[in-house]
């Protein structure tokens, strides 16, 4: 377990945050390229570093940050270890979980072996952040607010309406930069996002939260203490190998399997959230990797083994075999291994269909 008797302070007085990086995702969305053992986390979709060695980099500042806490699937531990080396980091722990649980049991055993005065730094391991200035200026507004019990979250400035997340009706500022969350909503239907917009007042539920590790364990316990229950039990029989930490399967296995968003922040009574514009993807699919990549002059996305005579509008990427095409506009072209896929640009939600 992390010294919980560490000084959670650095230096100067201010609160070291502990990162805890979820990746336990299976990036289904991006099939063929992302599969069971080597999901979207783990490639390079964005630039030379994979998007999980992106994330811990962003979290690297020894004067703001502890080392972080990965919890993750089992299977990848070789690949965590190998890519955290790969920017010159490492893990205060890499928590494997035996099973899938969701998010809310994921952040419970990473609340656990961080300590009871440890402010956490919940993110995904699959995300963009491309203005990173303006994350840690969120993060900054959000602390005190933390530190006085509230459990907060950053509600991403919508840039349309988008139907794919949810989203989050800001309440009234109770800080600089920071505000109640009135209301979470669930992924809505494209005239109610368009509403919703229209009011100025939501935002986009990114996923990411900031709160001590015992509030977020007290919030647990009071809305739901069977996941609280299964996650002690599992960390008290965990198993121990140097920073790698093996739950125990049985007990971890017993917990129900919800989001953080059900069991705790829609039930909880201090939640906040603080609004920000910081350039951020949860990379959900093909079409929106395509907006994020740079273009060529005929606006076509083209990566690895590929050769495009004539075309636009193209997002095409290969790891093996060579993709020669001509004369084709606004497809994407995926190769990986034996499997190939090709749909119209738009469309990429179908990849769900194809299966395995």
């Amino acid at each position: 377990m992390v010294d919980r008797n560490r000084d959670m302070r650095n230096v100067t007085g201010m609160t070291l945050i502990t990162p805890v990086i979820l990746s336990g995702g299976s990036g289904t969305r991006l099939w063929p390229m992302s599969t069971p053992d080597q999901p979207k986390q783990f490639l390079p979709l964005t630039a030379e570093q994979t998007m999980f060695q992106l994330t811990a980099m962003r979290v690297t500042d020894k004067a703001r940050f502890a080392p972080p806490i990965i919890v993750a699937n089992r299977r990848h531990a070789p690949m965590i270890v190998e890519q955290l080396a790969g920017i010159g980091t490492h893990a205060a722990a890499i928590i494997l979980e035996p099973c899938a649980r969701n998010t809310a049991p994921a952040i419970a055993l990473a609340a656990l072996e961080a300590g009871p005065d440890a402010v956490l730094l919940v993110m995904p391991s699959d995300h963009v952040i491309t203005d990173e200035a303006a994350f840690h200026a969120a993060i900054a507004a959000a602390l005190p607010q933390v530190e006085a019990g509230w459990l907060a979250t950053f509600g991403i400035a919508p840039t349309g309406p988008e139907t794919g997340y949810g989203y989050i009706r800001v309440g009234d500022a109770i800080g600089t930069d920071v505000h109640r969350v009135a209301q979470f909503r669930e992924k809505p239907d494209l005239a109610s996002a368009t509403a919703m917009l229209e009011t100025h007042d939501h935002v986009w539920n990114g996923g990411i939260f900031l709160f001590r590790s015992a509030d977020y364990l007290a919030a647990l316990a009071q809305h739901a203490p069977a996941i609280l229950a299964a996650s002690h039990d599992a960390m008290a029989h965990a198993q121990r190998d140097g920073a790698l930490l093996h739950p125990q399967e049985t007990a971890f296995a017993a917990s129900p399997s919800e989001s953080i968003d059900y069991a705790v922040m829609e039930k909880a009574d201090r939640v906040a959230v603080v609004p920000v514009s910081m350039g951020w993807s949860d990379v959900g699919s093909w079409d929106a990797l395509f907006e994020l990549g740079a273009k060529d002059a005929s606006n076509n996305s083209v990566h690895g083994n590929v050769r495009l005579l004539s075309g636009s509008g193209n997002l095409i990427r290969s790891d093996g075999i060579r993709i020669s095409a001509s004369g084709v506009d606004d497809l994407i072209i995926i190769a990986n291994g034996n499997d190939i896929m090709i749909l119209p640009r738009g469309q990429s939600q179908d990849v769900k269909k194809f299966g395995d």
